[in-house]
């Protein structure tokens, strides 16, 4: 890892000032809203519909301006945010959207200086926000178990933030067969079968760690929930989902907008208890049929004993009795 001292505290932030340089990404953004990402190179034409536009009257000029095409259309240029270049950026694998990213940070608590574990890495969405988030005095240790994604994971974190970043060290295979680190403060997985990698996690995690997952299905959150709460030594799992919904405003025309960012994923998030502590059980009582037949998950049997046991007794005496 680089000497940290060779570093600014403000770099490394993927953001950048001063006039446009070659080899950066801007956003071109029309009159109807509609946004391409270009790659700025010397001697290129960005071709529209309405004529082209050429690199060469961006690079090394101002950020924020308004560019016009050869047909007369205009553009307006900006420096993509990390949320642009989240959404734009080239892909191996699906991305973790901004408003998911955003939860994970905040709810997972990850912060500067902050050790954390990552997989998979997918194409570097959510790795550029948790860099960003433990600074240059923090530590994302990045596993993907597929080659191909991780080279394009490196290739985009690299370019959002212009150079290898000093936090970040990116390993290629399973995170169960190569996890070997002590002391972690936050785990996050975007994986299939995040169930399966609960034991190495808890061996890793730090007594108030934070363990996140970000999962598609229902069946997925079922049973990473349930494998949590059988191991015993995670506070009990919290659920949820985002919705984001825009709004159109225009004088007194003010109502919800016509697109939704609905349902992406889940996110869970628990925590470590200290080792050999169980967490308290929880007292609810779970739905009639919750563990019924067709449960087959872990805790199947051991569910449907507390289900049993919290049954209310019946007392006095039946309507057959004289």
């Amino acid at each position: 890892m680089a000497d940290l001292r060779d570093f600014p505290d403000q770099a490394f932030s993927g953001v950048h000032h001063g006039p446009l340089q070659e080899g950066e990404w801007i956003t071109l953004q029309d009159s109807k809203g509609r946004r391409h990402s270009v790659n700025l190179e010397r001697g290129k034409i960005f071709h529209t519909t309405k004529g082209g536009i050429a690199h060469d009257e961006l690079i090394d000029g101002p950020d924020a301006v308004v560019i016009r095409s050869k047909g007369g259309v205009e553009y307006l240029a900006l420096r993509p945010l990390m949320a642009d270049y989240s959404v734009s950026m080239p892909r191996g694998a699906a991305v973790i959207y901004p408003k998911d990213t955003a939860q994970i940070v905040t709810m997972a608590d990850i912060f500067p200086g902050a050790k954390v574990v990552e997989a998979g890495a997918g194409s570097g969405a959510l790795t550029t926000a948790l860099l960003r988030a433990v600074g240059i005095h923090g530590q994302v240790i990045s596993f993907e178990r597929r080659e191909d994604f991780a080279e394009v994971a490196r290739k985009n974190v690299t370019g959002f933030f212009g150079g290898e970043h000093p936090a970040w060290r990116l390993e290629v295979g399973d995170l169960v067969e190569k996890l070997n680190e002590q002391n972690v403060d936050r785990v996050v997985l975007d994986m299939l079968a995040p169930w399966e990698c609960v034991d190495a996690v808890a061996e890793a995690l730090s007594p108030g760690g934070v363990f996140c997952a970000y999962v598609a299905t229902t069946t997925q959150l079922s049973r990473f929930v349930e494998t949590l709460r059988a191991h015993g030594e995670f506070t009990e799992p919290r659920a949820w989902e985002s919705l984001v919904r825009d709004w159109h405003v225009e004088g007194l025309a003010v109502r919800p907008g016509h697109r939704m960012q609905g349902h992406t994923a889940f996110l869970v998030t628990a925590r470590r208890m200290a080792h050999g502590v169980q967490a308290p059980r929880k007292k609810r009582r779970p739905a009639p049929g919750a563990y019924g037949d067709d449960y087959l998950g872990p805790r199947r049997e051991e569910a449907r004993a507390e289900s049993t046991d919290d049954m209310p007794k019946a007392t006095g005496s039946s309507a057959t009795d004289t």
